[in-house]
């Protein structure tokens, strides 16, 4: 079988074209969990789950086991469901042995039987045999997390599809406050629609203030990407929200991130051959991340990458208490990215 994408599995659910395997994984959890909970709530009538419905996680099964329930047959109904969630936390999905077991009924699957194996938070080895039996025997779809320009579309499908409507400030705001998480997001969206007065359908910039608000916990990278592309606002939000939570976010670690960034950024400005080939090489990055640093470099001039880390140095050196005066870690920080982005 091919591998499908998410509309095209979504659309022969909603027309009951179940298949006797399926078999999800990748990056992004909200297309696997949406798949397994539409199998478990649609496929059986509530009257058959009890002897025909089976739900297992991977870190508490064996291989066997799961193989063992596959076969039976339903009792008293058409079909039986088994769904094997956080599959990749089975121990002897690691083993020889264990992937064999698994071949071996992926080439002759029960027609009654309906298994689901959720394989989350990463993609499953693509070179191993394993995975060409599954696709050549199972319904596949592999799930990856969205880029930031993919969201607005996506939120405003997700709205649409319950027949809302969302205003193009909230669509901003929703990523900006949550983030790339498909599954925060859609948490988030039917917090306010279950909140909405009678008669009202829209998501305004409001609702997303009053029932959303900044939920978004950012990230080093986070910091690190408003930079790159001399994000003021921000950049200077994200130092904001480091400084809030000193605790979870200490200023060390991000010193150093920062400091390798910039070498980066220093090596490329001296590197004479500027293709993508030469310069993934000798900055130790994936040629996808080339054109990124190229950006950088154009924000970021020759001398002002050697102020950036002078600026570093110093505060390192404040952040161990030497000239630091009553300087605390979020005052480090946030003078450290003033003077980064001025």
């Amino acid at each position: 079988m091919p591998v499908l994408k998410f509309e095209e599995v979504r659309k022969d659910l909603q027309n009951r074209k179940f298949a006797p395997v399926y078999f999800l994984h990748g990056e992004e959890s909200y297309y696997i969990d949406y798949i397994c909970d539409f199998i478990e709530q649609n496929a059986l009538q509530e009257f058959e789950k009890g002897f025909n419905q089976v739900m297992m996680y991977g870190k508490d099964s064996q291989m066997g086991q799961i193989i063992n329930y596959a076969r039976r047959f339903p009792m008293m109904a058409e079909r039986q469901v088994v769904i094997i969630k956080e599959f990749q936390d089975l121990p002897e999905l690691r083993s020889e042995e264990g992937q064999k077991m698994l071949q071996k009924y992926l080439e002759n699957p029960v027609p009654t039987t309906i298994l689901v194996l959720a394989h989350k938070h990463k993609t499953f080895d693509k070179r191993k045999s394993l995975y060409k039996t599954l696709e050549k025997n199972a319904v596949v779809v592999e799930t990856k997390k969205p880029y930031d320009n993919e969201l607005p579309k996506w939120i405003e499908q997700f709205v649409a599809e319950r027949k809302c409507k969302i205003t193009p400030v909230a669509v901003t705001l929703l990523v900006e406050f949550v983030g790339s998480d498909l599954s925060r997001l859609a948490k988030e969206i039917e917090k306010i629609t279950i909140n909405f007065t009678e008669g009202q359908n829209e998501i305004t910039e409001e609702l997303v203030r009053k029932y959303v608000g900044e939920s978004r916990e950012y990230t080093i990278f986070d910091l690190q990407k408003a930079l790159q592309e001399k994000d003021v606002f921000k950049a200077n939000k994200i130092a904001y929200f480091f400084a809030q939570n000193p605790k979870d976010n200490p200023i060390i670690p991000i010193i150093l991130i920062l400091f390798q960034f910039f070498t980066k950024l220093l090596i490329l400005h001296q590197s004479k051959d500027k293709s993508e080939t030469h310069l993934a090489e000798v900055l130790g990055v994936n040629r996808f991340f080339v054109k990124d640093y190229l950006k950088a470099a154009q924000n970021y001039p020759l001398p002002k990458v050697i102020a950036c880390i002078h600026y570093l140095h110093e505060a390192d050196l404040r952040s161990k208490g030497i000239e630091a005066g009553s300087m605390e870690e979020s005052d480090i920080l946030k003078e450290l990215i003033f003077k980064i982005l001025h």
